[in-house]
C-alpha cells in the first residue's frame, strides 16, 4: 500500500478514490461489452446462471470487507481509549506527587510536565508521520528515580508512595501501549485481497445482459462508489495518528492547560 495515501487530505483521497474506481469500471464495461459480450453470446436465459453467481461474489467480498472494516474500527478505538488511558494515568501521577514534601515534589512535578510538553511537541508530530518517538525514556527514568529515593517515614506517606507507583507503571504500560500502535495497520496481503475483491465484484457486474447500456453503466458505477466509500473509511481509519482523522494530543494538552500550567 503507498504510505503517502494515508497523509493526503481526506477531502482529496475520498473523491479520488471514488473517480478511479468508477472510471476503471466504466471503461471495463465498456470493453467488456464491446469485445467480449458478443464472442460469449450471453442471453437473457443466461442470467438466471450469472445473476446467482455474481450474488454469491458480492456477499463473499461483502463479508470480507466488512470483518476488515469492523477490524479497522476497533483498533482505532483501542487506540484512543489508549491514550486517554495514559492522559488519566499522567494526571493521577501529577496529583499524587503534589503531596510530597520538598524537594521531591517540585522536582517530580517539574519532570512530569516536562514529559507531557515532550508528547505534544515532538512525539506527536512523529508519530503523525509514522515514526515511533524514542524521547521520553530520560523523563521516565528520571521520575522513577526520584520515587525510588523516596522513603517514605509515616503511615500517610507509605500509602501516597504506594498510589503514585502504581499510577507511574500504569504511565508506562500505556504509553508502551501507544507506541506499539504508531506502526499498526492493515498488512499489505490484506489491502490486496481488499482491492482484488473489488476488481472481481466490478468485473462480475459487466457480464449481465442489458440492453440499454446507460442503465447498466449507471449501475455498475453505483456499485463503484459504494466500494470505493467502504475503502475511504478502511483508508481514513487504518493508522490511528495519521492523517486528518488522526488521534490528537488533545487529552494531554487539556492535562497540562488545566493541571499543570497553574
Amino acid at each position: 500500500m503507498c504510505d503517502w495515501i494515508f497523509d493526503a487530505p481526506l477531502w482529496l483521497v475520498g473523491p479520488g478514490l471514488v473517480v478511479v474506481l468508477v472510471g476503471i469500471a466504466l471503461v471495463g464495461l465498456s470493453t467488456v461489452r464491446a469485445r467480449l459480450l458478443p464472442r460469449l453470446r450471453v442471453t437473457h436465459e443466461d442470467t438466471h446462471f450469472v445473476g446467482p453467481m455474481v450474488h454469491s461474489i458480492m456477499v463473499f467480498y461483502g463479508l470480507v470487507l466488512a470483518l476488515i472494516a469492523v477490524n479497522v474500527f476497533e483498533t482505532y478505538s483501542e487506540c484512543s481509549k489508549i491514550v486517554s488511558s495514559e492522559a488519566t494515568a499522567i494526571a493521577m501521577l501529577y496529583r499524587d506527587v503534589g503531596s510530597y514534601p520538598e524537594p521531591v515534589r517540585s522536582e517530580l512535578k517539574t519532570t512530569l510536565r516536562a514529559y507531557v510538553e515532550q508528547v505534544i511537541r515532538v512525539a506527536w508530530p512523529l508519530q503523525r508521520s509514522g515514526r515511533i518517538p524514542s524521547g521520553g525514556v530520560a523523563l521516565m527514568d528520571s521520575v522513577q528515580t526520584h520515587l525510588a529515593a523516596f522513603e517514605p517515614k509515616t503511615e500517610g506517606e507509605k500509602a501516597l508512595h504506594a498510589e503514585a507507583w502504581r499510577a507511574y507503571n500504569h504511565v508506562i504500560e500505556a504509553r508502551r501501549a501507544r507506541l506499539d500502535e504508531v506502526a499498526t495497520g492493515l498488512p499489505v496481503v490484506m489491502w490486496l485481497v481488499v482491492l482484488l475483491g473489488a476488481a472481481i465484484s466490478l468485473s462480475a457486474s459487466f457480464f449481465f445482459h442489458v440492453e440499454d447500456v446507460r442503465l447498466h453503466a449507471i449501475l455498475v458505477t453505483l456499485l463503484a462508489t459504494f466500494i470505493a466509500s467502504v475503502i475511504f473509511v478502511m483508508l481514513a481509519l487504518d493508522h490511528p495518528f495519521r492523517g486528518d482523522l488522526g488521534i490528537s494530543s488533545e487529552s494531554y494538552q487539556l492535562i497540562y492547560d488545566h493541571l499543570m500550567a497553574r
